[in-house]
């Protein structure tokens, strides 16, 4: 018997499709480039972007040069293709999607609105969320589902200096708890493999984030693509990414620790097949998902067991 009360399957962790089915609304992402550039990117606060990025994450997403509503018609037609009874989320997905002025941005998120969507879910930084934008998101809020998702990857510090990530954990907390005020739905992206960071910090971050109860996180395996300057670490022997072994142990122990209410709407990433240069092993999505099944059943453990409200129990 599964002793995971948020499942109608055999995980034992919250996955998104069992939250989806609580609101009676299978859902799929409509991946969007809304054009937007990156505080880290231009200057702002630093070049070159994070160490790992490569577009943003917008490797995923129809022509840029497609309108946000144009965009969203290519995409809806991709998902009615599988899943035809889906309702569609429109993803503002790559790069930094508050960093603009706030009538720009309006306009970009009025075009989802707009359309035949059941909620949108914007992608940006904590740095990147000022008043003017927080009211904006709140605007968007009372007409439409809406899900702010962080990009955090990690609560360490000097791990955010080495992938250059251009701001500290103070300030994720902060803006997380403005975002909480308002009334909206926090997702939270971590990265398990980073440069130099072993289990001990990987659990850390899964602990702070358990302080905080975000409403979601996903988790991702670090990937090295080419043209990043990850990808030139990895070249020279700077960087060895995890085993297959090694992430399914960590997610299974940050699992653990996380709030049994926290969807977690991801549990592996999707590197670009054509720019993927390590770890092959993670193109087998279906194998690491089921190691993961498997190793939490073998374990008798599940998300939430280890959970304490102070975020301490590593």
């Amino acid at each position: 018997m599964n002793p995971f009360p948020y499942a109608l399957d055999n995980k034992r962790y919250h996955t998104l499709a069992y939250h989806n089915r609580q609101m009676n609304c299978k859902t799929q992402k409509a991946v969007l480039d809304a054009g937007m550039s990156c505080p880290n990117l231009d200057g702002t606060c630093g070049v070159g972007g994070c160490i790992f990025c490569d577009g943003g994450s917008g490797g995923f997403t129809p022509d840029r040069t497609l309108s946000i509503a144009e965009q969203l018609s290519v995409e809806t037609a991709r998902i009615r293709r599988k899943h035809p009874q889906a309702a569609v989320i429109a993803y503002f997905q790559a790069h930094t999607n508050t960093y603009a002025p706030v009538p720009v941005l309006r306009r970009l998120y009025q075009q989802a609105l707009d359309a035949d969507v059941a909620g949108l879910s914007i992608a940006t930084r904590p740095d990147c969320i000022d008043d003017a934008v927080l009211a904006l998101l709140q605007e968007v809020a009372a007409e439409k589902p809406l899900t702010v998702e962080l990009g955090l990857q990690t609560s360490d510090d000097e791990t955010a200096v080495r992938i250059n990530r251009g701001y500290p954990y103070a300030v994720f907390e902060q803006c997380f708890a403005r975002l909480r005020a308002a009334g909206l739905r926090v997702c939270v992206h971590l990265i398990d493999g980073l440069p130099e960071e072993g289990e001990s910090q990987m659990l850390k971050t899964a602990c702070a984030l358990a302080r905080l109860k975000p409403d979601a996180v996903k988790i991702h395996l670090l990937h090295v693509l080419r043209g990043t300057p990850l990808a030139a670490m990895w070249a020279r022997g700077a960087y060895t990414p995890m085993t297959m072994d090694a992430y399914i142990d960590v997610v299974v122990r940050q699992l653990e620790r996380l709030p049994p209410e926290t969807v977690i709407e991801r549990i592996t990433g999707d590197g670009d097949k054509q720019k993927l240069l390590a770890p092959l092993w993670s193109r087998d999505k279906i194998r690491v998902l089921g190691s993961i099944d498997r190793t939490m059943a073998e374990r008798n453990t599940w998300q939430g067991r280890l959970y304490s409200p102070d975020g301490l129990h590593l």
